[in-house]
């Protein structure tokens, strides 16, 4: 994707692999593991976040909205991955600290709502873990989620 003059916020070359085909093997060297880490981080900065969030504002609610946020935590989740991951740096904190980016399977940055809809759909697979064996016979190591989502998950390159 391009702008007309060439360049500026649109412009995000999509990787040499992308049309070509089949990806390298680096590029999806690790990732299912590198994915489980970063996960895992993901997971605890979401969750120091929740707790600052519904700290304060039960603080600052005199402990009144203290009953009223528990639904916090999947609200952060979904804009967090939703904004980190269609935003210029193309994952989540977790992802970049491991070395992981999500794009389009045409290689092309993803977009807010095909971001958020994969954590939606990553979220509600968690209630059913076999989904993610689907990563063990796909070529390109992608979840369901992935799949459902039309994104892919390779090393930063």
């Amino acid at each position: 994707m391009s702008n007309s003059n060439g360049g500026g916020w649109m412009s995000d070359p999509a990787p040499a692999y992308a049309a070509r085909g089949p990806l390298p093997q680096a590029a999806l060297a690790g990732v299912r593991t590198r994915r489980s880490v970063a996960i895992l981080f993901d997971l605890i900065f979401v969750s120091f976040l929740c707790f600052a969030i519904w700290l304060c504002l039960g603080l600052l609610s005199f402990g009144l909205l203290w009953f009223v946020l528990p639904p916090l935590f999947p609200i952060i989740g979904f804009f967090y991955n939703g904004l980190t991951v269609s935003g210029w740096r193309m994952g989540t904190p977790g992802m970049r600290l491991m070395g992981l980016e999500v794009r389009m399977i045409d290689g092309s940055r993803v977009p807010f709502i095909n971001a958020a809809a994969h954590a939606v759909m990553y979220y509600v697979s968690w209630m059913f873990p076999l989904v993610f064996l689907v990563s063990l016979f796909e070529d390109n190591k992608r979840c369901l989620h992935d799949i459902l989502a039309g994104v892919i998950v390779t090393r930063r390159g």
